[in-house]
């Protein structure tokens, strides 16, 4: 069967939710250890993890979650028309242009944009309104994760030829259960591959940026205590001001938490300009999803029976997820689900914007009792 075209899966200008997998080509290990030729390529994750910090300032896409491993990436995104709606035409130029700059430095860097050249793109008006809609676009910011790196692989090699399998395959996930089982079965790729024991050894993962940064601010707590029982100047010295602080890791993730009665409405811009956005995506905070995640790890890697903790069972039922079914879903998440992920109130509503029907064959949801199959025609 044919295969859908990117514009009947990603629509710029509608807030969605995708899973994103891109493979290296045969899935060789050109990003890690290879252990045929003896080549050790793991600094291309490093360059992986910049890259999506670098775009992650750039687009009007929220960065939920990834993993990085020796032949392929996973990694959760959400775009968000609703704050590029916000950044104003000079916003926009400028974004652009620290993308795609005019002009590089001999080292190869973007040179900051000047004023006119920032100009030149405002005035061009239908030039901006391609670069606009493009800044909340998934396609092209996989695009611009994939071809940099294939050309940089490439050059450190001196060869040529694809780097990548092919077109990177993603997945819709259509509510929080789903995304709350995909954020689990991303962050947990590399235990289940053997790479690391725990989500805090676990590197180039959202999981172990969250914790870094999640121990950082227990640590600033800690010597805000200590500096509140000193004196004034001490408190002072002990407490720089946020200008002078380096961004916490993982500043280009989107933050987790995500309160709904709390939150004001509305798109939430980040304010740090590390990312698209400070609104949450999950309804838990960030220690239960560790202690979730952590749980769960230690039920696929070690094969221990037992009970889900008392703790975790209200965040198990708010989602109406089967704590009995969760390790299935976490297992085997990327085998489960091919297109959309969801319940099937969810997924039923899903259509190609061109009206046609849902043209997946057998789909996948994500219910109560884990998943089922059917060969039903979601026709319009």
């Amino acid at each position: 069967m044919a295969r859908l075209a990117r514009a009947d899966v990603f629509d710029p200008g509608e807030v969605s939710v995708f899973h994103c997998i891109n493979r290296c080509v045969r899935r060789c290990f050109l990003c890690g250890h290879d252990p045929l030729t003896g080549n050790n390529f793991d600094h291309r994750k490093q360059w992986l993890e910049e890259r999506f910090g670098f775009l992650a300032a750039c687009y009007g896409i929220d960065l939920l979650g990834y993993s990085i491993l020796s032949n392929h990436f996973h990694i959760i995104l959400r775009n968000r028309p609703d704050v590029v709606a916000t950044w104003d035409d000079e916003q926009v130029a400028r974004r652009w242009l620290r993308l795609c700059p005019v002009r590089r430095t001999s080292a190869g860097e973007p040179e900051e944009p000047t004023q006119a050249e920032i100009d030149a793109l405002v005035n061009n008006r239908p030039r901006l309104a391609e670069i606009r809609r493009r800044r909340s676009d998934i396609s092209w910011f996989m695009r611009m994760v994939a071809e940099p790196l294939a050309r940089a692989a490439n050059s450190e090699e001196q060869i040529s030829g694809r780097f990548w399998q092919g077109r990177f395959r993603s997945v819709k996930l259509c509510d929080e259960a789903a995304l709350l089982a995909c954020s689990v079965y991303v962050d947990l790729n590399p235990i289940r591959a053997g790479l690391a024991k725990t989500p805090e050894t676990s590197e180039f993962t959202s999981a172990q940026r969250r914790i870094q940064g999640f121990a950082g601010l227990a640590s600033e707590r800690s010597q805000a205590r200590e500096a509140s029982a000193a004196c004034s100047s001490a408190r002072a010295a002990a407490s720089p001001s946020r200008g002078n602080q380096s961004p916490p890791p993982g500043a280009f993730l989107a933050p987790l938490p995500l309160d709904e009665a709390r939150s004001a409405p509305g798109p939430a811009p980040s304010r740090c300009g590390a990312r698209c956005s400070d609104r949450g995506f999950l309804p838990l905070s960030l220690e239960q999803y560790l202690e979730l995640l952590d749980w769960t790890g230690r039920q696929i890697v070690s094969g221990k029976q037992g009970a889900i903790p008392h703790e975790l069972a209200p965040i198990l039922s708010r989602l109406e997820i089967d704590g009995g079914h969760w390790l299935e879903l976490a297992r085997n998440f990327g085998r489960l689900f091919q297109r959309v992920a969801g319940r099937p109130s969810s997924v039923a509503c899903q259509r190609t914007r061109g009206g046609s029907h849902f043209r997946c064959g057998h789909a996948r949801f994500l219910v109560g009792d884990l998943q089922c199959n059917t060969s039903a025609d979601f026709s319009s």
